[in-house]
């Protein structure tokens, strides 16, 4: 018959493997090796909106803007105000993202030329320093010289999912319009949809 303390000592060795055993298993777990990646590689991790998304939409209307007879045929580059992308979806799409993609390669084209709307407070904190007499005369930037915009480029993200059995289908559609400041018609606009895919797998030990 086993006394006692053998007893004892054995479960406390049973419950210390278990608690080991446990905490290798199930506990929490820190990301601490990496290597860079190519962000042009499309991998369909999960059922959300993707870089991958984001970049073929964006293509579309890069594409489709500047071949636009409005840009194209124009005898200077048109001014364009950007305004950001409308998430029309149910999911946390970072919107402001694809506009900054859209408005970088827009401009890389030296087909259109961007007023920068997000910052006129600065500009005009800017002038009004430059009238405090702080700044040199010769340099100092005044009020009534800036350029105006001919187009408002505006658009929106759309979604609509649906799930038959096992599947599941989502469908994106993204909307670009390149509205003429001035007459207020719709000069350039473009689409772009896209449809993904997955299918349901159970998950198990």
């Amino acid at each position: 018959m086993k006394s006692w303390k053998t007893v004892f000592i054995s479960l406390v060795l049973c419950s210390a493997f278990v608690t080991l055993f446990l905490s290798g298993c199930g506990g929490p777990k820190a990301f601490t090796k990496g290597e860079y990646d190519d962000p042009t590689r499309v991998e369909l991790l999960d059922d959300k909106f993707n870089e991958a998304d984001m970049q073929q939409m964006a293509d579309t209307v890069i594409r489709a803007m500047v071949s636009c007879d409005y840009v194209s045929k124009a005898p200077k580059p048109p001014v364009v105000i950007v305004e950001k992308v409308q998430n029309r979806t149910e999911e946390h799409i970072d919107t402001v993202s694809m506009t900054d993609k859209i408005r970088t390669s827009l401009i890389k084209t030296a087909k259109v030329r961007f007023v920068n709307k997000e910052e006129r407070g600065t500009l005009d904190e800017e002038y009004q320093y430059g009238d405090s007499g702080y700044v040199s005369g010769p340099t100092a930037k005044k009020k009534g010289k800036q350029t105006g915009a001919d187009y408002i480029l505006s658009g929106a993200l759309a979604t609509n999912v649906q799930q038959v059995g096992n599947d599941k289908f989502i469908y994106y559609k993204l909307t670009m319009n390149l509205t003429n400041l001035e007459s207020s018609t719709i000069d350039c606009t473009e689409e772009r949809e896209i449809r993904k895919k997955y299918n349901k797998h159970s998950v198990g030990l």
